[in-house]
């Protein structure tokens, strides 16, 4: 088969995994890196996962690498902080089927907590990252990790970032190549890592960084556009489009493999331009390899370490000009904000009331840090919350904490939050803990998980219930609430945050966004029974606004018939309508 396509960075990279004859590929979703797995999870030929997180789906992957097939985990950035555990040490035992590992950045932090460089974790665990520049490299160079893979014996860190992710361009379809599985054979100083075989193991990883460093320059992954001599350009990935769109006549080396460097090819490279500029998002991780050889080389200081590049960056620091694509004034501020008939906003709400402050944690109810629930007050990591409220309970007292909870959604508190849990029952705290089931991943587009009964394929499996498991780790009060009973969410939390015992509060209803659902009603204000008390607006949902006469409006396209509002109409202005 042979055939041309446009697709997405992300479809690109399923595809090259189709077409490298994976076979096993785990994950856990994360923006910009989820939608491989659910193209990927399109072909029948390759099993497909989503695992509890990115520690368990690398080690679920290594497994399969180890038995001797082609596999792959995908994460975005902040995931590959927990997997990082086994990642530095597969660096050591190496792959029998090829191992890559997709990691996507987030320059710019568009849905990250920060902008982290990949690259810098790889040169620290010594492990060869290949970067792509659009949708078809990233097709082909993924089919090529596999090889250096099992060439060098190494895992493989395939980086991409938000711009390459979510772009498109012209793909090249190819059949699928069956590799024949490899022969697993017991090798205990390979694979066991006691020290006596990782002090072997070590010196294997120092030989083979230095042969793939040595080989680097002959990749075919790795290409020189030579043009006008006075100004060149050492870049990679996506960057290596701006370079292209801002500078035409320029010599360029574009970089397929950004770990290990190819030092030859750079060095001659250098050696045949006037000036030359590493261009790269994020961290100097090229510019001071480049420098550190005694190479004379522009870079970070003319380009920003912060957010993602541009064309008209490069034109304004080599030309001094740059061209305005649109009036910025002209586009609307547009702060996040919680769906209508969300159920986190409903939570809010009572805390807010209440005046309790929340430990955060990573998801859409990182939104209630904002006007005009302003409740979350800490969001550091996923599962952190709990682990965070356990600490200033330690530090302060339970005095200090009966004014806090926890905040955590169900896709991540069985991420990591299910261990800070049972750290909170193991050393006797007495916080209080909500466990926010909307059941779904809600940030990253509604995936599956554990406790929803499906898998990442679309098949019925067995949903793990959130109350039992706390109850199985030690929690004695458990209480499950409908999140939209105010009511009742008020008393359960008064009564929680007062009590000398650990508690669960896990209150439950489902994502408004989530697929199939119907509304038949909407809520509609009556304008000749409201008084103007702005009561229903405190709640903060998109599909109530304030007239000019102080009265408020409904927008029933927007309405999805939650009644959060007409809980806080006291004169019982909004009530529920068929749709």
């Amino acid at each position: 088969m042979e055939k041309a396509m446009i697709m997405l960075g992300n479809e690109a990279i399923a595809r090259g995994a189709y077409e490298a004859g994976v076979k096993v590929s785990s994950a856990y979703p994360g923006t910009p890196s989820t939608e491989i797995s659910e193209f990927l999870a399109k072909y029948n030929e390759v099993y497909t996962e989503w695992a509890p997180n990115e520690k368990v789906a690398l080690e679920a992957a290594a497994g399969a690498s180890i038995a001797g097939v082609r596999s792959m985990a995908c994460m975005k950035h902040v995931g590959l902080n927990v997997a990082s555990d086994p990642l530095y040490t597969l660096a050591y035992t190496g792959v029998n089927g090829g191992l890559v590992i997709v990691v996507a950045d987030d320059p710019g932090l568009a849905s990250s907590q920060n902008e982290q460089d990949t690259r810098m974790i790889a040169r620290s665990a010594h492990l060869p990252v290949i970067e792509p520049s659009d949708s078809g490299e990233a097709k082909e160079f993924f089919k090529y990790a596999f090889e250096l893979s099992e060439r060098y014996d190494t895992p493989v860190i395939f980086r991409t970032t938000t711009k390459l992710s979510h772009s498109q361009s012209v793909v090249e379809l190819c059949d699928r190549t069956e590799v024949e599985d490899k022969t697993y054979e017991r090798d205990m100083r390979k694979y066991v890592m006691m020290p006596a075989s990782a002090i072997g193991r070590h010196k294997v990883v120092e030989a083979r960084e230095l042969q793939m460093e040595a080989d680097a320059s002959d990749f075919p992954i790795n290409s020189i556009e030579m043009g006008d001599t006075k100004i060149g350009f050492i870049t990679s990935g996506i960057a290596y489009q701006y370079v292209k769109e801002a500078c035409p006549e320029a010599s360029v080396l574009k970089l397929g493999i950004v770990n290990p460097l190819p030092k030859k090819l750079i060095c001659d490279f250098v050696a045949s331009c006037d000036e030359v500029y590493v261009f790269e998002e994020l961290e100097p991780v090229i510019e001071e390899q480049v420098k550190s050889w005694g190479l004379r080389v522009h870079g970070k200081e003319l380009f920003t370490k912060q957010g993602e590049y541009s064309a008209n960056m490069l034109k304004k620091v080599i030309y001094g000009k740059e061209e305005i694509a649109f009036d910025k004034a002209e586009a609307p501020a547009r702060p996040p904000i919680l769906c209508p008939g969300c159920p986190h906003r409903s939570v809010f709400s009572v805390l807010n009331k209440l005046k309790i402050h929340a430990a955060g944690d990573i998801g859409c109810y990182t939104l209630g840090a904002v006007a005009p629930l302003n409740v979350i007050d800490t969001t550091i990591c996923m599962g952190s919350s709990i682990s965070l409220l356990h600490g200033m309970e330690k530090a302060k007292g339970k005095e200090f904490i009966k004014n806090w909870v926890a905040t955590i959604g169900d896709s991540t508190f069985l991420h990591t939050g299910i261990n800070s849990l049972v750290n909170m029952v193991y050393n006797k705290a007495t916080g209080t803990v909500m466990i926010l089931d909307n059941r779904t991943t809600g940030m990253t587009g509604h995936q599956e998980h554990a406790a929803t009964g499906k898998t990442l394929k679309g098949e019925d499996t067995y949903a793990i219930d959130l109350a039992e498991l706390c109850r199985a780790i030690g929690v004695k009060r458990v209480m499950e609430v409908n999140a939209f009973d105010i009511k009742e969410l008020e008393r359960v939390i008064k009564e929680s945050v007062n009590c000398d015992e650990l508690t669960v509060i896990i209150a439950k209803a489902p994502c408004a966004l989530i697929k199939g659902q119907k509304f038949p009603n909407v809520c509609r204000c009556t304008p000749e029974e409201c008084r103007k008390c702005g009561m229903c607006l405190k709640i903060g949902c998109p599909a109530l606004t304030k007239q000019a006469d102080g009265t408020v409006k409904i927008d029933e396209t927007m309405c999805n018939g939650c009644g959060l509002c007409m809980s806080y109409c006291k004169f019982g202005a909004i009530k529920k309508v068929a749709r």
